[in-house]
């Protein structure tokens, strides 16, 4: 295994689980961050803000920088596993024309994206469990529980057709959600001695 994709809704856990098992592994994991909240940072704005082109272009850019950081990392961090907080294929669930218009526009296809990663495990939010922080904890995020939930139903349909997902629902306290993801890498055999 090289790419394992930590994907959800807003408040799942990606970013605080991805990087809290890059830190406990760090001999077979190498972290890579989030690309969408980097781009909305750069850019001093966040989706709700854009009209569709705004959004396009962002998810462009998304994709874009998400191919470097894998490219860079995994030169960086050779035999190391890459630990993806989202991977490509997420851009397709908030594409404003509808995943299919989104590979398009950046070239490639759904099943070529899903093959670029080894497996897939998708978070549910914690809003399912009445603990979004919202943008408490993430200024880009714009969602509230109610739309957070439906987000992450948008983004694990557009993973749905990979052979190796996993789900994860959420838990009230992150210890918990850590414990099941890291559970979950186990049985992908993310943690499996190598020959």
């Amino acid at each position: 295994m090289t790419r394992i994709v930590l994907t959800g809704a807003p408040g799942a856990g990606k970013t605080s689980v991805a990087a809290a098992l890059a830190r406990l592994h760090p001999q077979r994991l190498a972290h890579v961050p989030e690309a969408a909240t980097q781009v909305y940072d750069r850019l001093g704005t966040r989706w709700d803000r854009l009209d569709a082109e705004g959004r396009r272009e962002v998810q462009r850019r998304i994709y874009r920088l998400q191919l470097e950081q894998e490219d860079r990392l995994s030169r960086e961090h050779p035999g190391r596993v890459l630990l993806l907080d989202r991977g490509t294929v997420d851009g397709s669930a908030y594409w404003p024309d509808g995943p299919e218009d989104y590979w398009r526009h950046v070239g490639t296809t759904h099943a070529e994206e899903l093959a670029r990663y080894d497996a897939v495990v998708w978070l549910q939010t914690c809003a399912a469990v009445g603990a979004y922080d919202g943008p408490a904890s993430n200024a880009c995020r714009h969602e509230d529980p109610q739309t957070a939930v439906a987000a992450g139903q948008k983004v694990l349909a557009v993973w749905s057709a990979h052979p190796r997902l996993a789900l994860v629902e959420a838990y009230p306290t992150f210890d918990e959600k850590l414990a099941a993801v890291e559970a979950a890498l186990g049985r992908l055999g993310v943690f499996a001695e190598r020959p």
